[in-house]
């Protein structure tokens, strides 16, 4: 299982103005933890609670389903084309780059074992969209477009775009280079997806994009890239049975979430770092801003009180950004909590050569990048806790399928006790329908057009 280590949390540490006495705390929490922790999983059945993401790991409907589509169609295309913004896209981004070969895309097909390249258009500049369609060819290539609503602007303009490249290539077999994620029976993709006749799955009422990753909007593209599901799924569901113990001192999702709340809440440390010490891991930290930007950052908490709450999560990735970021987390406004993701065992071992011996560097010959990097992560600990930073290790053995299921599992708990904690709701997100609602307002979208008369006004007096 994953291991957390929050000692350097601790005012023992790293002093009483910066850390927490983490024994006390989880004491003086212990019973509402157990309380958050028991309601969570009694309300995930329930309608409306946004909380069905919990029980993806035991949907082997959806498995068998993904699995087989990915067995009827290999072989058939060289490209997986990844039409999708925010949770639809940055689960999947995290995954595969940790789980697929580095590089893969530049892998010959016999190094992939036949299997596809994925690309992720998970933005709407013009330049980068042209520029990828420039060099795909779009008749061996799988688009797997990703909306629940159908209605997201940025992912249904790409799709038509791309729909109508892929007619003019292929006429009306268009249609079985597209497969669709979407809601099951509402929505503007839905409905096209019906008339059209698109290969579609389902993403569940009540699971969000930023928790989806388990759901067929992560699963399907796995199973085309044969990456092992069922490992991963093992993973989740593992994680999942040790998440449910209500003691805090045997659930490292409550102890992180209870730490994050309180160093912000307490001590003002309002930033959260991910900086993970592996670049397979580099996209987990992109996806985790998400799911911490999101669902804690509230106006209102739950009794309708305006709070304007939440952390700010922040991106780093070691070793790189020990020569770009390091000296501020040191050095500048102690207002940060370091989350360090450590890998046990890499795939490969990769030795410094001895040479330059009689220079400044032959100390390195002999030794290992593996050991480089261990030593950079672990100076960098010991360095943020001179200068009295709090920080914590999270520590899986390797990365692969099963570690994967189990980190990302365990980050989104971790983000529903915290919600629960700070007393406000996790699952929705105001704050962006705001803005999405103004977009359609100015793009012309039918019953905005009072919307777009009041921000024209709003923007030509700024």
């Amino acid at each position: 299982m994953i291991k957390l280590n929050f000692r350097n949390a601790d005012a023992i540490v790293v002093g009483e103005e910066n850390g927490l006495n983490i024994q006390n705390a989880f004491d003086d929490y212990r019973e509402k933890i157990a309380q958050i922790i028991t309601s969570l999983n009694q309300r995930k059945d329930k309608p409306g609670q946004w909380l069905q993401w919990m029980n993806l790991g035991y949907s082997e409907e959806t498995i068998w389903y993904v699995k087989e589509y990915a067995s009827m169609v290999q072989g058939r295309f060289e490209n997986i084309l990844v039409l999708g913004i925010g949770g639809s896209a940055l689960g999947a981004m995290a995954v595969t780059e940790a789980l697929l070969k580095p590089y893969w895309n530049l892998l010959s097909e016999e190094q992939r074992n036949g299997l596809p390249r994925i690309f992720f258009l998970d933005n709407i500049d013009p330049d980068t969209i042209n520029g990828l369609l420039d060099i795909l060819d779009l008749k061996k290539t799988l688009v797997n477009v990703i909306t629940k609503s159908g209605s997201t602007a940025e992912t249904m303009s790409q799709f038509m775009i791309v729909k109508k490249r892929l007619e003019e290539e292929l006429g009306s077999n268009y249609r079985y280079n597209i497969v669709a994620a979407t809601d099951k029976q509402t929505g503007i993709l839905c409905q096209i997806s019906q008339q059209e006749g698109y290969k579609t799955f389902i993403i569940p009422d009540d699971v969000g994009g930023r928790f989806s990753v388990f759901s067929a909007v992560g699963l399907l593209p796995f199973a085309l890239l044969g990456i092992d599901i069922d490992s991963m799924m093992n993973g989740v569901k593992d994680m999942d049975l040790a998440l449910k113990n209500t003691d805090i001192y045997q659930n490292i999702a409550a102890q992180n979430a209870l730490i994050h709340y309180l160093l912000d809440t307490q001590k003002g440390k309002n930033i959260s770092v991910m900086m993970p010490y592996s670049s397979r891991l580099k996209y987990v930290s992109d996806w985790y801003i998400q799911l911490w930007a999101e669902s804690l950052s509230k106006e209102v908490n739950n009794s309708g009180e305006t709070v304007n709450i939440g952390p700010t999560p922040l991106k780093a990735l070691g070793a790189t950004d020990q020569h770009s970021q390091i000296q501020l987390f040191n050095e500048g406004p102690n207002n940060k909590v370091i989350n360090f993701i450590r890998v046990e065992n890499f795939d490969t071992v990769l030795e410094i050569p001895k040479i330059f011996e009689y220079t400044g560097i032959g100390y390195l010959g002999g030794k290992t990048i593996n050991d480089l990097m261990n030593a950079e992560a672990d100076s960098t600990k010991v360095a943020l806790t001179d200068y009295k930073r709090p920080n914590i290790t999270i520590s899986i053995e390797k990365v692969d399928a099963y570690n994967i299921g189990q980190l990302l599992y365990m980050f989104e708990v971790q983000t529903a006790i915290a919600g629960e904690l700070y007393g406000i709701n996790a699952f929705n997100q105001p704050g962006v329908e705001q803005a999405k609602n103004y977009t359609y307002a100015l793009m012309g979208r039918a019953g905005y057009e009072e919307s777009a008369h009041i921000l024209q006004q709003k923007m030509s007096a700024v």
